[in-house]
């Protein structure tokens, strides 16, 4: 248990450290600074394609990126869970053999 909330602890001190460290910093999206980079080394570029549909909003962005980032964790999770799960219940099984 001490050791749970040591790493939470250590989580949220990597996570907090560059906010509070560089406070006037902006913290950009990967997206807009290639744009930029690929704009400053070729001033006529045009993409290939554009997107299919561009949410209404930065805040509808960010929603989606986060129920994106939630989902995936969620399905990691599980099947880590499940993978636990199954080895316990093996175990047991073995010992009841026994």
């Amino acid at each position: 248990m001490v050791k749970n909330i040591l790493l939470f602890m250590l989580v949220v001190l990597l996570a907090a450290a560059p906010l509070v460290m560089n406070r006037a910093a902006e913290f950009n999206g990967a997206d807009g600074e290639a744009e930029e980079a690929i704009t400053e080394i070729n001033p006529d570029y045009t993409p290939w394609f554009d997107a299919l549909w561009e949410p209404p909003s930065g805040e509808v962005e960010s929603l989606l990126f986060v129920l994106q980032a939630a989902v995936g964790a969620l399905f990691i999770g599980y099947f880590i869970g499940a993978g636990r799960m199954k080895k316990k219940l093996e175990e047991k099984a073995a010992e009841r053999l026994q």
